[in-house]
């Protein structure tokens, strides 16, 4: 999985009722744009992530 800052990270419910957690990433610490990502998540906490395979990376809109 790689990212660059600016990207979306979403982690997926594991279980029936979860919800699914949105956060944008604000540094990437790995080599190559790999993880561990520093997330900003919606409700403004920010945590170091080694995502999963409930997570997926949306790429940010970047423009031409």
């Amino acid at each position: 999985m790689h990212a660059t800052v600016g990207d979306r990270l979403v982690v997926h419910g594991a279980v029936v009722g979860d919800h699914e957690k949105h956060g944008v990433i604000v540094e990437v610490r790995g080599p190559e744009g790999g993880p561990p990502f520093l997330v900003r998540y919606e409700d403004g906490h920010e945590a170091l992530v080694f995502p999963g395979p409930d997570a997926v990376v949306v790429p940010a809109q970047r423009g031409s």
